[in-house]
């Protein structure tokens, strides 16, 4: 028996819930810019899925534009906690079933709440479940299918210092 790839675990549970999304091969990444590049997109129309531990042990999904960071304060806020932290990538692999950098709510082993910054919209690149591709998806109609919470969770990002 072959294990389902990545590509097809997102693609399999997009169709089950009516999101239309679409694949682009990219090649290798080693960080969201040069992800943006590749793709010819700005890097705010990349979402960073980020998996997020609660301190009862359970998880969600934090979707966040390429262009900003998560806000804990704002985070804890939405979801009604004290306490989020990001867990060790062993951690969000064993949570998901994906490596870090193709993360994604769609195909995850388990399907945990997903929680989406409003700034989000239009079309948008997403992981796909394994590297080197990238999943487009409508966020209207991405976050309709996740039943996601839409709400301000983050902020700005420092000025680069280099």
């Amino acid at each position: 028996m072959t294990e389902t790839s990545g590509r097809e675990r997102v693609r399999a549970d997009a169709a089950a819930r009516g999101i239309t999304i679409d694949f682009e091969e990219r090649g290798p990444a080693t960080s969201l810019e040069e992800a943006a590049v590749a793709l010819g997109i700005p890097a705010s129309s990349i979402v960073k899925t980020l998996v997020v531990k609660k301190h009862d042990g359970t998880f969600l999904f934090a979707l966040v534009p390429g262009d900003r960071q998560i806000s804990w304060a704002k985070l804890r806020a939405v979801v009604g906690v004290n306490r989020l932290r990001m867990p060790e990538a062993s951690v969000a692999l064993d949570a998901t079933g994906y490596e870090r950098g193709t993360i994604v709510p769609l195909g995850s082993s388990t399907a945990w709440p997903v929680f989406a910054d409003e700034r989000i919209s239009g079309r948008i690149a997403l992981g796909a479940g394994e590297p080197g591709v990238s999943a487009f998806v409508d966020a209207a109609q991405f976050f309709a299918g996740l039943d996601a919470t839409i709400a301000d969770i983050t902020d700005e990002l420092p000025p680069f210092a280099g």
